[in-house]
Protein backbone atom coordinates (compact mmCIF):
# COMPACT_ATOMS: atom_id res chain seq x y z
CA UNK A 1 0.00 0.00 0.00
CA UNK A 2 1.59 3.40 -0.90
CA UNK A 3 1.55 5.44 1.86
CA UNK A 4 0.12 8.67 -0.05
CA UNK A 5 -3.76 8.69 0.33
CA UNK A 6 -6.61 10.55 -0.66
CA UNK A 7 -7.65 11.81 2.58
CA UNK A 8 -11.24 14.25 2.68
CA UNK A 9 -11.52 16.62 5.81
CA UNK A 10 -14.71 17.58 6.83
CA UNK A 11 -14.47 20.47 9.11
CA UNK A 12 -11.93 23.40 8.74
CA UNK A 13 -11.94 25.89 11.88
CA UNK A 14 -9.21 26.29 13.67
CA UNK A 15 -7.94 22.98 13.91
CA UNK A 16 -9.11 21.17 10.94
CA UNK A 17 -7.78 23.94 8.48
CA UNK A 18 -4.22 23.41 10.22
CA UNK A 19 -4.61 19.41 9.60
CA UNK A 20 -5.54 19.62 6.14
CA UNK A 21 -2.91 21.95 5.30
CA UNK A 22 -0.18 19.29 7.51
CA UNK A 23 -1.85 16.24 4.78
CA UNK A 24 -1.23 18.76 2.09
CA UNK A 25 2.37 19.12 2.87
CA UNK A 26 2.68 15.49 3.52
CA UNK A 27 1.78 14.93 -0.49
CA UNK A 28 -1.61 13.08 0.21
CA UNK A 29 -4.25 14.22 -2.09
CA UNK A 30 -6.38 16.37 0.09
CA UNK A 31 -10.40 17.28 -0.23
CA UNK A 32 -11.96 19.45 2.13
CA UNK A 33 -15.56 20.81 3.24
CA UNK A 34 -16.56 23.52 5.50
CA UNK A 35 -20.14 24.58 6.32
CA UNK A 36 -18.92 28.50 5.59
CA UNK A 37 -16.90 27.70 2.65
CA UNK A 38 -14.90 30.79 3.15
CA UNK A 39 -13.46 29.50 5.69
CA UNK A 40 -11.96 26.65 3.28
CA UNK A 41 -11.02 28.57 0.16
CA UNK A 42 -7.63 29.86 1.46
CA UNK A 43 -6.49 26.58 1.38
CA UNK A 44 -6.95 25.68 -2.30
CA UNK A 45 -3.20 27.88 -2.36
CA UNK A 46 -1.98 25.11 -0.20
CA UNK A 47 -2.98 22.85 -3.09
CA UNK A 48 -6.45 21.25 -1.17
CA UNK A 49 -9.29 20.70 -3.42
CA UNK A 50 -12.42 22.84 -1.37
CA UNK A 51 -15.79 20.52 -1.85
CA UNK A 52 -18.99 22.26 -2.60
CA UNK A 53 -21.07 19.57 -0.05
CA UNK A 54 -19.81 16.87 2.39
CA UNK A 55 -20.56 13.49 -0.22
CA UNK A 56 -18.34 15.56 -2.89
CA UNK A 57 -15.62 15.52 -0.40
CA UNK A 58 -16.09 12.07 0.62
CA UNK A 59 -16.07 10.34 -2.89
CA UNK A 60 -13.14 8.48 -3.58
CA UNK A 61 -11.70 8.64 -0.10
CA UNK A 62 -9.14 6.80 1.42
CA UNK A 63 -9.87 7.71 4.57
CA UNK A 64 -12.41 10.52 5.79
CA UNK A 65 -11.00 12.71 8.58
CA UNK A 66 -13.45 14.79 10.71
CA UNK A 67 -13.07 17.92 12.64
CA UNK A 68 -16.51 19.89 13.19
CA UNK A 69 -18.36 21.51 16.50
CA UNK A 70 -19.82 18.24 18.12
CA UNK A 71 -20.76 15.08 18.12
CA UNK A 72 -24.30 15.85 16.40
CA UNK A 73 -22.85 18.32 13.97
CA UNK A 74 -20.34 15.43 13.16
CA UNK A 75 -23.41 12.98 12.49
CA UNK A 76 -25.50 15.33 10.66
CA UNK A 77 -21.96 15.83 7.94
CA UNK A 78 -22.00 12.46 7.82
CA UNK A 79 -25.26 11.57 6.87
CA UNK A 80 -24.99 14.22 4.12
CA UNK A 81 -21.76 12.58 2.96
CA UNK A 82 -23.82 8.82 3.19
CA UNK A 83 -24.21 8.74 -0.86
CA UNK A 84 -20.62 8.98 -1.26
CA UNK A 85 -18.52 6.92 1.05
CA UNK A 86 -17.51 3.58 0.01
CA UNK A 87 -17.64 0.90 2.56
CA UNK A 88 -14.39 0.19 3.85
CA UNK A 89 -13.35 3.54 3.99
CA UNK A 90 -11.62 4.55 6.99
CA UNK A 91 -12.69 6.85 9.23
CA UNK A 92 -10.35 9.40 11.63
CA UNK A 93 -13.56 11.18 13.93
CA UNK A 94 -10.98 13.58 15.60
CA UNK A 95 -13.83 16.20 16.78
CA UNK A 96 -14.49 16.42 20.31
CA UNK A 97 -17.95 14.96 21.00
CA UNK A 98 -18.64 13.23 24.45
CA UNK A 99 -19.26 10.02 25.48
CA UNK A 100 -22.64 9.57 24.17
CA UNK A 101 -22.01 10.99 20.66
CA UNK A 102 -19.22 8.67 19.94
CA UNK A 103 -21.38 5.92 20.36
CA UNK A 104 -23.76 7.18 17.57
CA UNK A 105 -21.20 7.98 15.72
CA UNK A 106 -19.76 4.44 15.57
CA UNK A 107 -22.97 2.96 15.03
CA UNK A 108 -23.06 5.23 11.31
CA UNK A 109 -19.78 3.71 10.79
CA UNK A 110 -21.73 -0.39 11.52
CA UNK A 111 -24.18 1.13 9.36
CA UNK A 112 -21.94 2.14 6.35
CA UNK A 113 -19.67 -0.50 6.68
CA UNK A 114 -17.05 2.25 7.73
CA UNK A 115 -13.79 1.15 9.48
CA UNK A 116 -14.39 4.05 12.87
CA UNK A 117 -11.38 5.17 14.60
CA UNK A 118 -12.20 7.86 17.71
CA UNK A 119 -9.21 10.05 17.30
CA UNK A 120 -9.42 13.32 19.47
CA UNK A 121 -6.29 15.41 19.54
CA UNK A 122 -4.49 17.28 22.44
CA UNK A 123 -3.32 20.80 21.53
CA UNK A 124 -3.97 24.33 20.22
CA UNK A 125 -3.50 26.62 16.76
CA UNK A 126 0.27 26.41 17.18
CA UNK A 127 0.95 22.75 17.72
CA UNK A 128 -1.68 22.06 14.98
CA UNK A 129 -0.48 24.39 12.90
CA UNK A 130 3.14 22.43 13.11
CA UNK A 131 2.01 19.44 12.92
CA UNK A 132 2.79 18.31 16.28
CA UNK A 133 -0.03 17.40 17.73
CA UNK A 134 -0.84 14.24 20.19
CA UNK A 135 -3.53 11.98 18.40
CA UNK A 136 -5.50 10.25 21.03
CA UNK A 137 -6.70 7.07 19.16
CA UNK A 138 -8.69 3.89 19.07
CA UNK A 139 -9.59 1.59 16.64
CA UNK A 140 -8.99 -1.86 15.06
CA UNK A 141 -5.13 -2.39 15.00
CA UNK A 142 -5.35 -4.83 11.77
CA UNK A 143 -6.31 -1.37 9.72
CA UNK A 144 -3.87 1.10 11.45
CA UNK A 145 -1.59 1.08 8.20
CA UNK A 146 -4.56 2.74 6.59
CA UNK A 147 -4.62 5.72 8.68
CA UNK A 148 -1.23 5.77 10.62
CA UNK A 149 -0.22 8.15 7.44
CA UNK A 150 -2.38 10.63 8.08
CA UNK A 151 -1.87 10.24 12.03
CA UNK A 152 1.15 10.98 11.45
CA UNK A 153 0.90 14.20 9.19
CA UNK A 154 -1.09 15.99 11.41
CA UNK A 155 0.85 14.67 14.97
CA UNK A 156 3.74 14.40 16.69
CA UNK A 157 3.07 11.54 18.66
CA UNK A 158 0.08 8.91 18.73
CA UNK A 159 -1.14 7.48 21.68
CA UNK A 160 -3.46 4.45 21.40
CA UNK A 161 -6.02 3.86 23.49
CA UNK A 162 -7.67 0.59 22.53
CA UNK A 163 -9.22 -1.66 19.51
CA UNK A 164 -12.42 -0.38 19.91
CA UNK A 165 -13.62 3.45 18.38
CA UNK A 166 -16.95 2.65 19.89
CA UNK A 167 -16.30 2.38 23.28
CA UNK A 168 -14.98 5.60 23.89
CA UNK A 169 -11.30 5.08 25.33
CA UNK A 170 -9.75 8.01 23.30
CA UNK A 171 -12.43 10.67 24.14
CA UNK A 172 -12.74 9.95 27.89
CA UNK A 173 -8.83 10.48 28.10
CA UNK A 174 -9.48 13.86 25.86
CA UNK A 175 -12.16 14.51 28.04
CA UNK A 176 -9.58 13.82 31.29
CA UNK A 177 -6.93 16.21 29.75
CA UNK A 178 -9.39 19.28 28.94
CA UNK A 179 -10.17 19.43 32.43
CA UNK A 180 -7.61 19.89 33.35
CA UNK A 181 -6.64 22.33 30.73
CA UNK A 182 -9.66 24.45 31.05
CA UNK A 183 -9.52 24.51 34.99
CA UNK A 184 -5.63 25.68 34.50
CA UNK A 185 -7.04 28.38 32.12
CA UNK A 186 -9.67 29.68 34.25
CA UNK A 187 -7.13 29.69 37.39
CA UNK A 188 -5.10 31.48 35.48
CA UNK A 189 -7.59 34.28 34.62
CA UNK A 190 -8.64 34.61 38.43
CA UNK A 191 -5.42 35.20 39.37
CA UNK A 192 -5.21 38.46 36.91
CA UNK A 193 -8.68 39.06 38.04
CA UNK A 194 -8.01 39.34 41.41
CA UNK A 195 -4.26 40.96 40.68
CA UNK A 196 -6.39 43.69 38.99
CA UNK A 197 -8.91 44.23 41.88
CA UNK A 198 -6.15 44.52 44.28
CA UNK A 199 -4.06 46.12 42.83
CA UNK A 200 -0.88 43.87 42.20
CA UNK A 201 1.38 43.56 39.71
CA UNK A 202 1.05 40.35 38.00
CA UNK A 203 4.86 40.21 37.57
CA UNK A 204 5.18 40.10 41.57
CA UNK A 205 3.33 36.80 41.19
CA UNK A 206 4.80 35.30 38.70
CA UNK A 207 8.36 36.41 40.36
CA UNK A 208 7.29 34.46 43.36
CA UNK A 209 6.24 31.50 42.23
CA UNK A 210 9.56 31.38 39.45
CA UNK A 211 11.21 28.78 39.50
CA UNK A 212 9.16 26.70 41.97
CA UNK A 213 6.52 24.01 42.26
CA UNK A 214 3.96 26.54 41.29
CA UNK A 215 5.26 27.88 38.18
CA UNK A 216 4.26 26.24 34.60
CA UNK A 217 4.75 27.47 31.36
CA UNK A 218 0.83 27.16 30.44
CA UNK A 219 0.32 29.47 33.00
CA UNK A 220 2.41 32.19 31.42
CA UNK A 221 1.45 31.54 28.35
CA UNK A 222 -2.65 32.24 28.96
CA UNK A 223 -1.48 35.01 30.97
CA UNK A 224 0.65 36.88 28.50
CA UNK A 225 -2.29 36.49 25.92
CA UNK A 226 -4.33 38.18 28.35
CA UNK A 227 -1.48 40.58 29.67
CA UNK A 228 -0.69 41.53 26.01
CA UNK A 229 -3.99 41.50 24.41
CA UNK A 230 -3.16 38.68 21.73
CA UNK A 231 -6.66 36.60 22.38
CA UNK A 232 -7.14 36.70 18.81
CA UNK A 233 -6.91 34.71 16.22
CA UNK A 234 -7.89 32.30 19.17
CA UNK A 235 -5.60 29.15 19.91
CA UNK A 236 -8.61 27.39 21.44
CA UNK A 237 -11.90 29.53 21.23
CA UNK A 238 -14.12 30.28 24.42
CA UNK A 239 -16.82 29.11 22.30
CA UNK A 240 -15.50 25.63 21.89
CA UNK A 241 -14.04 25.47 25.56
CA UNK A 242 -17.67 25.64 26.84
CA UNK A 243 -18.75 23.42 24.80
CA UNK A 244 -16.26 21.45 26.01
CA UNK A 245 -16.63 21.64 29.92
CA UNK A 246 -19.67 21.01 29.13
CA UNK A 247 -19.10 17.52 27.84
CA UNK A 248 -16.86 17.27 31.12
CA UNK A 249 -19.52 18.10 33.56
CA UNK A 250 -22.34 15.88 31.67
CA UNK A 251 -19.44 12.64 31.77
CA UNK A 252 -18.97 13.54 35.43
CA UNK A 253 -22.74 13.43 35.99
CA UNK A 254 -23.40 10.04 34.43
CA UNK A 255 -20.71 8.34 36.18
CA UNK A 256 -21.73 10.38 39.78
CA UNK A 257 -19.02 12.73 40.07
CA UNK A 258 -19.50 16.01 40.92
CA UNK A 259 -17.04 17.82 38.90
CA UNK A 260 -17.84 21.73 40.84
CA UNK A 261 -14.39 23.17 39.14
CA UNK A 262 -15.72 22.22 35.25
CA UNK A 263 -18.95 23.43 36.30
CA UNK A 264 -17.70 26.65 37.34
CA UNK A 265 -15.71 26.89 34.13
CA UNK A 266 -18.38 26.38 31.73
CA UNK A 267 -20.08 28.83 33.26
CA UNK A 268 -17.18 31.61 33.02
CA UNK A 269 -16.73 30.21 29.41
CA UNK A 270 -20.40 31.06 28.40
CA UNK A 271 -20.67 34.49 30.52
CA UNK A 272 -17.47 35.57 28.46
CA UNK A 273 -18.97 34.29 25.23
CA UNK A 274 -21.96 36.45 25.65
CA UNK A 275 -20.30 39.53 26.52
CA UNK A 276 -19.16 38.86 23.14
CA UNK A 277 -15.49 36.58 23.36
CA UNK A 278 -17.15 33.31 21.93
CA UNK A 279 -14.21 33.60 19.35
CA UNK A 280 -11.25 34.79 20.98
CA UNK A 281 -8.82 32.00 22.83
CA UNK A 282 -10.44 30.81 25.76
CA UNK A 283 -7.99 32.98 28.07
CA UNK A 284 -10.53 35.44 27.25
CA UNK A 285 -13.01 34.04 30.01
CA UNK A 286 -10.50 36.21 31.95
CA UNK A 287 -13.32 38.80 31.52
CA UNK A 288 -16.19 37.03 32.58
CA UNK A 289 -14.45 38.13 36.83
CA UNK A 290 -16.00 41.39 35.36
CA UNK A 291 -19.52 42.83 35.29
CA UNK A 292 -18.66 44.63 32.62
CA UNK A 293 -16.24 44.02 29.55
CA UNK A 294 -12.86 45.43 30.01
Amino acid sequence: MTDKLTVSVLGTGIMGAAMTRNLARAEHTVRAWNRSRDKAEPLAADGVEIAGTPAEAVEGADVVLTMLYDGPATLDVMKQAAPALRPGTAWVQSTTAGIEAIGDLAAFAREYDLVFYDAPVLGTRQPAEAGRLLVLVAGPSEHREAVTPVLDAVGARTVWTGEDGADGSATRLKLVANSWVIATTAAAGEVLALSKALGVDPQDFFDAIGGGPLDMPYLRAKSGLILNEQLSPAQFAVATAAKDARLIVEAGEENGVRLDVAAASAERLERAAAQGHGDEDMAAAYYASFDEQH
